[in-house]
């Protein structure tokens, strides 16, 4: 058969079938094919998705901390050695007796303190230049320069030039988290005002707006989402930053409280600054995160499941 002409037959067929049937041609196919049984849609609460997710998170916790007991419990020695690593029980212990003392919350607090200054001022004059360098080829020119060179020089290097520079110890240290937290909010925002769709600017500007309503209404939104994650990421250098002066020049402060514990060979108290930083750590990223979702409301972001 020509297949040029088979279309024509196939559809010649079907027609005629029609006919003397008096259906369509989609009755035919039903009929010849049931239709599978429908299951009743099982509608789930809406919190099962989140449930699920922390669900999750808890038990790679604990899975860890069983993996942390056990090696501590056979003195793991396969490459890393856990014969001196405290076990979670002796540091939940010494962790426990800390949160009596009034001395474990003074270091907390001079930490806490020294990062707000620090993260505040790096957040502040971040946004600006990075602004400034995003929307004027003439800053990027003559800041770029310096925010590549200093960028990779890592914050314990600072430390001895930053005792010289500032009269205390203090502002050193806070000098020093500036520093870790200035960068990222830079370059992230330098990142989120590059990405600003030159149409929307255009459109703007043939509507009449001015380049301050064009800045306050098109860039400045269009950049938040780099900015706010430039905030986030900020805040973990920041705490990096923090420690490494405290454990030099420092009297007061989580990471001066772990350095002299590893000077006094006590483990467990080396942990519990460890695990002290890492939860204010994270509570203070929340933080921010937390701040910054009023600005971002006009984003749908699409979550996997």
């Amino acid at each position: 058969m020509d297949a040029g002409t088979f279309p024509q037959t196939t559809v010649g067929a079907a027609a005629e079938l029609a006919a003397v049937t008096g259906r369509p041609r989609h009755a035919d196919v039903a009929a010849a094919c049931p239709a599978r049984p429908r299951w009743p849609a099982v509608a789930l609460p809406a919190a099962a998705g989140p449930l699920r997710r922390w669900g999750v998170r808890l038990l790679a916790l604990l899975a860890g901390l069983l993996f942390w007991h056990w090696a501590t419990a056979v003195r793991l020695d396969a490459f890393v050695r856990f014969e001196n690593v405290p076990s979670p029980g002796s540091v939940a212990a010494a962790f426990a007796r800390h949160l009596g003392e009034p001395t474990f919350y003074l270091h907390v607090l001079v930490s806490l303190r020294r990062i707000l200054i620090g993260y505040l001022l790096a957040g502040v004059l971040g946004v600006g230049l990075g602004v400034a360098v995003g929307r004027s080829r003439l800053a990027r020119d003559l800041v770029t320069p310096y925010v590549e060179l200093l960028r990779p020089i890592p914050a314990v290097a600072w430390i001895p030039l930053a005792i010289l520079m500032w009269p205390t110890e203090e502002s050193s240290i806070v000098y020093i988290t500036f520093l870790g937290a200035f960068f990222p909010v830079v370059l992230n925002t330098v990142h989120g005002v590059e990405q600003t769709p030159e149409v929307l600017v255009r459109a703007a500007r043939s509507l009449g707006a001015s380049p301050l309503q064009v800045f306050v209404h098109v860039v400045l939104p269009a950049a938040l989402p780099a900015i706010a994650t430039g905030l986030a990421v900020a805040m973990g250098v920041s705490w990096f930053s923090l420690l490494a002066g405290e454990i030099i020049s420092g009297q007061y402060g989580i990471g001066y409280f772990t350095w002299n514990a590893y000077s006094l060979i006590d483990y467990q108290d080396i942990v519990v600054g460890m695990l002290t930083i890492g939860l204010l750590g994270t509570l203070s990223t929340f933080a921010v995160r937390l701040l910054a979702r009023p600005f971002l409301a006009w984003q749908r972001p699409q979550r996997q499941a």
